[in-house]
């Protein structure tokens, strides 16, 4: 257009780099090419003008909510005529009114974080990942850490559910693990720590987790009930650490463990790769975290109970056996996620495995034979009708085993035989060898033999010598306290 002004249409072209047909084309209609294109018109009938304006726009005026498929089936159920095709575009329709008169939605405000500010806490359910344990379901959370501005993270295996325990226990692990305390420990609404009875209790802290909080120098907060992008810092983490469990078991080959110490060992060494990558700025951030006090506060629940004639208690709906002179006394149980330690006063009795209450409201058993053999040998015909029979089997062969014996003899020749074998497998410390005789027999379809098992598991503990020591009386060392030895020396 410069060169216009001064000179012909062709010469301003070639002075412009482009042809002399092009600037007469120019000349007779400056607009560019995409302004003189014409917009397509519809090529088929608008399949949602009949209803759209009159039915649809209402509905999503009077719900905002409601769903696009929602809408689509009544409008299916209103016009039988329409078309299945039609969705996809009644959703695009919708989509596009909502983007002119929808509501407004909530906004997500990213936030800079400063090192040693806050930490979050939070449970997440790892049951689609299906870990076995010697073959056995682990119905398991993790309980997961992480610090905001380095992205330190902590994971703890967890047994129950969102306990106090399990909270203390895990938090005090990461503490340690990253060897300070931040400002801040953030959470979600966690039954654990918050009492969320009502409006007026919204903010009332448990006597405890405050405790906990204060013990390490910690202001305890919380996010908004119910609205988890405020603590989106470790939920958006939730999907990575399961991602990268899932990954690290199909590396694997197989879900399953030898114990359970074997399976944390495997997300810690997941967790462990994770710090690794981001070391340069864990180590930033540790300089500002607060001191450790000298030593950890309590992760543990502690209560009095009595030991009944059953020989156990009941506790939170399971019922524990204990050794059988405990009856009658009142023990100090300290209840951990994924154990019990009892005490008489301050000396340590014994450390049970945590059970479960089992489903439909019935209690749950943690049993070990070990405790009631003794009686049973005077009682086998109450193995028959015991309430934790099948709780009482160390193994399953045992369990079967019995389920053989009532199937092949009278019930009383069952039970005794039973009790024989389970003091066979307590008095000669023969568990496992004697689960894999019994399984033998099963597979075979034949009794077991006592006669045999006793000959194979011997010694006998009764038919050992007795070896008799001869003290010398006291009287004897008199004679080097005499006179007359007294004056020679």
């Amino acid at each position: 257009m410069k060169h216009r002004q001064t000179d012909a249409p062709p010469v301003a072209a070639a002075k412009a780099a482009f042809s002399g047909a092009t600037a007469y084309r120019f000349e007779a209609d400056p607009r560019a090419p995409s302004r003189k294109t014409k917009p397509r018109d519809r090529r088929r009938p608008d399949p949602l003008a009949a209803f759209f304006d009159t039915e649809v726009v209402p509905m999503l005026e009077g719900a905002p909510g409601l769903r696009p498929v929602a809408i689509f089936e009544e409008m299916r159920r209103r016009h039988p005529d329409l078309a299945d095709g039609v969705r996809r575009t009644m959703e695009r329709r919708i989509r596009a009114w909502r983007a002119l008169h929808g509501v407004d939605r909530d906004v997500i405000f990213r936030q800079s974080h400063e090192p040693g500010r806050m930490g979050l806490s939070d449970f997440t359910d790892l049951a689609d990942l299906a870990v076995t344990v010697a073959r056995a379901p682990l119905e398991h959370r993790l309980y997961h850490f992480r610090l905001v501005y380095s992205g330190f993270e902590h994971a703890h295996v967890i047994l129950g559910g969102e306990s106090y325990v399990a909270l203390a226990e895990g938090l005090q692990n990461a503490l340690w693990a990253v060897g300070g305390a931040p400002r801040e420990h953030r959470s979600d609404s966690l039954s654990a720590a918050f009492r969320n009875l009502d409006a007026a209790a919204q903010e009332d802290l448990t006597v405890r987790y405050g405790a906990l909080c204060a013990h390490y120098g910690m202001e305890p907060t919380r996010n908004n009930r119910g609205v988890a992008h405020e603590n989106g810092s470790i939920e958006s983490s939730h999907g990575h650490m399961k991602n990268a469990v899932r990954d690290a078991l199909l590396m694997r080959g197989s879900g399953d463990f030898s114990d359970l110490d074997a399976y944390r060992r495997f997300i810690d060494e997941i967790v462990s790769r994770h710090n690794a990558r981001r070391a340069k700025a864990i180590e930033a951030e540790r300089a500002t975290l607060r001191s450790l006090p000298n030593l950890r506060t309590c992760d543990y629940e502690e209560t009095l109970v009595t030991v009944t004639s059953s020989g156990g208690f009941l506790l939170k709906r399971v019922f524990y056996t204990v050794p059988s002179r405990l009856i009658g006394h009142r023990v100090r149980v300290r209840l951990y996620d994924d154990r019990l330690d009892l005490f008489i006063g301050s000396t340590a009795l014994v450390t049970l495995r945590r059970g479960r209450p089992a489903t439909a409201g019935k209690h749950g058993h943690v049993v070990d034979y070990r405790h009631v053999i003794h009686a049973l040998r005077r009682k086998p015909m109450a193995l028959l009708g015991l309430v934790y029979r099948d709780q009482l089997f160390p193994r399953d062969a045992y369990r079967h085993t019995f389920d053989r014996l009532t199937e092949r003899l009278p019930e009383r020749a069952a039970c005794r035989l039973m009790v024989d074998l389970l003091a066979l497998a307590h008095d000669r410390g023969c568990e496992a060898e004697l689960a894999q005789v019994l399984a033998a027999d099963l597979a075979a379809d034949r009794l077991p033999d006592m006669t045999t098992l006793r000959a194979r598991f011997s010694p006998d503990p009764a038919a050992l010598p007795t070896v008799v020591v001869h003290l010398t009386p006291l009287v004897a060392y008199e004679a080097l306290l005499s006179n007359d030895i007294g004056e020679a020396a």
